[in-house]
């Protein structure tokens, strides 16, 4: 009689649960992800995101400078990419509060650095023209694609969940098959 007891109300317990949770099958408990690990990938997404919104204006240089139609239509493909991928990475902190893209977190010194840098490549790039203005042009997006390919390589191998993980591994490819389509076109600009 016990049995018959105990077996009726885990039944009916059972039952109440399943009202409770709407017969749905319980959630799969996500891993928990270490401080370290979330720092870093947002760290990464973020700088990655800073990166990609400078490259979507990265084909508005026809409108300074003339460049031969093959150039131009790889600057509006890396234009359309980075696009892409700055949304995308929007998308992921619209829909998930944990994710930031404001940790844009570097040392002083990096800092600049990076604006040092960056003031030779305008200066560089304003004052060229024909094929020196293609070189330097090629040249900065392998700079800058090499790091968008590998921010997004690092940020994605420190994803937890594994359907951001594919995306951000997708974008890392994406920026790697253009870095080596820069490549290409340097190489050939060069000879």
């Amino acid at each position: 009689m016990n049995a018959k007891l105990s077996l009726s109300l885990v039944t009916a317990m059972l039952s109440i649960a399943c009202v409770l949770n709407g017969c749905q099958p319980p959630k799969a408990i996500s891993p928990p992800v270490s401080d370290a690990a979330q720092s870093t990938r947002d760290n990464c997404c973020s700088l990655l995101h800073q990166l990609l919104n400078e490259q979507k204006d990265v084909s508005f240089l026809h409108f300074i400078k003339r460049e031969p139609s093959e150039v131009k239509n790889l600057m509006k493909k890396i234009a359309v990419k980075s696009s892409a991928g700055a949304k995308l990475l929007e998308g992921f902190a619209r829909h998930d509060a944990s994710m930031r893209l404001d940790d844009l977190r570097l040392p002083p010194g990096e800092v600049a650095t990076r604006e040092a840098i960056a003031s030779t490549e305008k200066k560089d790039l304003l004052g060229q023209t024909g094929d020196g203005f293609e070189l330097a042009l090629l040249l900065t997006q392998t700079q800058a694609l090499s790091y968008a390919w590998h921010l997004a390589e690092i940020a994605g191998e420190h994803e937890s969940q594994p359907e951001r993980a594919r995306a951000l591994a997708g974008v890392s490819e994406e920026m790697k098959n253009l870095y080596r389509e820069v490549f290409v076109m340097l190489l050939s600009k060069s000879k």
